[in-house]
C-alpha cells in the first residue's frame, strides 16, 4: 500500500498527532509503541469510495433583486434558464442554480479558473469565489449563518424543499469532486477547501474509546 489519503477527519487526526507528540515529550521512557501513537481509523479501498456532490443553500441574494444576481452571474458564468424541472450538473465547471421556482445552469467561463491549480479548478472554489464570496459577501464557509450545506444523499429535491419552503432564497448545486482531484490536491502538498465532498459509505454511529495511556 504506497499511500493513504485521509478524506474525513483532517482536524481530528491532526490533534490526536499533537496530543501523541506531546505525550511523547512528557515521558523519558517513550518507544513508540505507546497508545497514545496511534488513532483509530478505517481505510477504504478509494475504488469503493463514492464521492457526491455537497451542495449549498443560501439566506439572502445580499441585498440584491433577482434579475440583479443573475446579471452579477452572467459576468463569469453562461446562464440558462432551464426551466422548473430539478436539473442536476453535467460536467466539471456547471453548477445548478434554483431561484424563484426555477432551474438555472451555469457554466464557468474560460479564464475564471486555472487548470493548472489543483485548488483553483475545482468546483468548490470557484463558487466560492466567484458567487458567494464576489457576489453574496459570504467569506467564511464555516461560520457564516447566511450559508448552509446539503450532502448529495438527499438528493436535489431537498435544495429545492428549503427554497420553496422560504427558509431559503436560493441554492446552488455542485457537480462532485473526483477521487482523483483530492489525490492530486494531497499530492501537492495542500488541503481541499471546506465543505467540499461528501463520502460514503459512512461508518455507523456509535461510541468508541481508544485509551492514550496503558494503565
Amino acid at each position: 500500500m504506497p499511500s493513504l489519503y485521509i478524506a474525513d477527519g483532517h482536524h481530528r487526526s491532526a490533534a490526536a498527532a499533537l496530543v501523541g507528540a506531546e505525550k511523547a515529550k512528557q515521558n523519558p521512557h517513550h518507544t513508540g509503541r505507546e497508545e497514545y501513537n496511534y488513532f483509530m481509523a478505517v481505510c477504504f479501498q478509494a475504488s469503493q469510495l463514492t464521492i457526491l456532490d455537497y451542495n449549498r443553500v443560501v439566506k439572502d441574494l445580499n441585498g440584491l433583486s433577482s434579475e440583479e444576481f443573475l446579471k452579477a452571474l452572467s459576468a463569469n458564468f453562461t446562464v440558462e434558464d432551464k426551466g422548473t424541472d430539478i436539473y442536476r450538473p453535467k460536467h466539471l465547471h456547471e453548477f445548478s442554480l434554483y431561484l424563484d421556482h426555477h432551474w438555472y445552469s451555469l457554466t464557468a467561463k474560460a479564464g475564471t479558473y486555472d487548470d493548472s491549480d489543483p485548488i483553483g479548478v475545482l468546483d468548490v472554489d470557484i463558487s466560492s469565489r466567484l458567487i458567494l464570496d464576489k457576489i453574496l459577501g459570504i467569506k467564511d464557509l464555516r461560520s457564516d449563518k447566511r450559508i448552509d450545506f446539503v450532502g448529495g444523499l438527499r438528493g436535489l429535491e431537498e435544495l429545492k424543499r428549503r427554497v420553496d419552503s422560504g427558509e431559503m432564497r436560493m441554492a446552488l448545486a455542485l457537480y462532485p469532486v473526483t477521487m482523483q482531484q483530492i489525490m492530486d490536491i494531497a499530492d501537492s502538498g495542500k488541503i481541499m477547501p471546506p465543505k467540499a465532498t461528501w463520502f460514503e459509505p459512512k461508518l455507523r454511529s456509535g461510541l468508541v474509546i481508544h485509551k492514550l495511556d496503558n494503565d
